[in-house]
């Protein structure tokens, strides 16, 4: 009984039910007024036309435009509610105006250094090309004075990211899509409190959504006790609004300019093997010294200028000095972020480059694989050219429904040569590419919809640096670790298929 009052006064279940409830008084009352009334009827289906078309013309997904067309044309009144509500993947006009805005301040500290690219360029001008698809249309540079470190699993990198915050002296950068309270939460908090008594500026921004099951509702009251300023992206509302469809999927830590982190991890214990849930947590990092610090920086000012509504003087979080010495130039560095305010998706056409630019093999690591035609068949023509494409997604999944549509893409990449894994030690969470000994990415951006159309995320696109080489012998290591997935696994008879746990826990 506790239980299920528990539930009932949940504000996942409250929220979601105002939703449902606005949701089907919009289509009812439509629907008892198109009975009705024949203009009403008439005008629906008329609009349907518009919006179908509307949805035609837009820069989007192919798969994406027949799936809603279809939707909308069989079923008018539906699928015209049901688009309105959560087929537009942009912010609404005003939300956009805002970010635009800050987004230029932003983009107006960001300089291009010319070395660098006339270096990229010398030494390989096909990685000079996808380094410019990022510059040009991320819009965020490239660098060569700055030094990578590649982490396998989430205890590797948290050790580190404690001993950077320790060391902080003016400020302490945080952006989570999940907080949860645990070991790694206290940890970090124990620090922020101590470094927040010596005068660090110390901000971190959660996303509502992620952590609307695993933070109290006094966590604000938490961090103002400790000084510590906060903002929450996106809060959940009992309102059926299209921006609902946007979160900030992006994991960053910043310390003092000098050194930042990201990757899969967020803040909860199960990242850190603390708690188990799916069996072992295989989650991938990377930390980011030097002067590509800078753009993990900016991402997270620009998210928080936005939430917060205000301006600053960005230059005065950018170091003056950089310990060359102790962060010598490690190849090249380019920190990137994907936005759903634009058409450019910037995650899936880094993914895709790499997968066409490939001389020798690409090895993936995806909790997810849900893919478009664009991805599957650039995949397919890769492993048909004898690129060894390589892709390892978990055994043991978080979500089920979820995991079923990631094996339904097994049998058509495994007969056009793509080898896929599956980890058998647990859930992998890492998202990661690395091609050829001398490119590689590793970030937060999932192989999936959600992720590659309507999150905020970020990744680091690397050239020869030294992560690059740890993360191809940690997909060997890991794909040692793994089953290889067969075709006779992919017929819809075998049981094995039926094992994985379930679980409703978004990611």
């Amino acid at each position: 009984m506790k239980r299920i009052v528990s539930i009932l006064f949940n504000r996942v279940f409250m929220v979601a039910l105002a939703i449902i409830l606005q949701f089907s008084w919009i289509f009812f009352t439509l629907y008892d007024f198109s009975i009705r009334f024949t203009f009403v009827d008439i005008g629906i289906r008329v609009l349907s036309y518009i919006v179908a078309l509307t949805v035609i013309n837009n820069w989007s997904n192919p798969y994406y435009k027949l799936v809603w067309t279809f939707t909308i044309l069989a079923l008018p009144l539906l699928g015209i509610t049901l688009y309105a509500a959560f087929g537009r993947s942009e912010l609404t006009k005003k939300t956009q105006r805002r970010m635009d805005a800050v987004h230029r301040e932003i983009s107006a500290c960001l300089k291009t250094d010319t070395d660098a690219i006339a270096g990229l360029k010398e030494a390989d001008p096909g990685v000079a090309q996808q380094s410019k698809y990022i510059r040009d249309w991320a819009q965020f540079p490239l660098y060569k004075n700055s030094k990578t470190k590649y982490y396998p699993c989430g205890e590797m990198m948290f050790a580190d990211m404690l001993e950077a915050m320790r060391r902080a002296e003016k400020f302490i950068f945080l952006e989570y899509f999940i907080i949860e309270d645990g070991v790694m939460l206290q940890q970090i908090l124990d620090i922020l409190k101590e470094k927040v008594k010596k005068g660090v500026c110390v901000r971190l921004i959660y996303d509502d959504f992620g952590c609307i099951k695993t933070l109290p509702g006094n966590f604000g009251e938490t961090l103002r006790a400790i000084g510590v300023e906060y903002a929450a992206f996106n809060p959940f509302r009992p309102i059926l609004s299209i921006i609902l469809n946007n979160r900030d999927h992006r994991k960053i830590l910043v310390v003092d300019g000098q050194v930042g982190f990201t990757g899969g991890i967020n803040i909860a214990d199960e990242y850190i093997n603390e708690k188990v849930r799916f069996g072992y947590w295989k989650d991938a990092g990377i930390e980011v010294k030097g002067e590509a610090v800078w753009s993990l920086t900016t991402m997270f000012l620009e998210m928080w200028n936005y939430i917060k509504e205000t301006s600053e003087d960005y230059l005065d979080y950018l170091p003056q000095i950089y310990n060359k010495k102790q962060n010598p130039a490690d190849g090249y560095v380019q920190p990137y972020s994907d936005t759903p305010l634009d058409h450019e998706n910037v995650g899936e056409n880094i993914y895709l480059n790499i997968i066409n630019h490939a001389k020798q093999y690409v090895y993936i690591f995806t909790p997810y694989l849900i893919v478009d035609n664009e991805m599957t068949i650039a995949l397919q023509n890769a492993a048909k050219c004898g690129i060894d494409v390589r892709i390892v997604t978990p055994d043991i999944p978080d979500k089920k429904l979820v995991f079923l549509l990631t094996q339904s893409y097994y049998e058509q990449l495994i007969q056009n040569g793509v080898r896929i894994y599956q980890y058998t030690p647990g859930f992998i969470h890492a998202k990661c590419f690395v091609c050829d000994d001398k490119v590689a990415t590793v970030g937060t951006v999932n192989l999936d919809y959600r992720s590659l159309y309507l999150h905020f995320e970020c990744g680091v696109f690397m050239y020869r640096s030294q992560a690059v080489m740890q993360i191809k012998q940690d997909a060997l290591d890991t794909i040692e670790k793994s089953r290889e997935i067969s075709l006779e696994f992919c017929h819809p008879s075998r049981t094995e298929r039926a094992a994985p746990v379930c679980a409703l826990d978004v990611i």
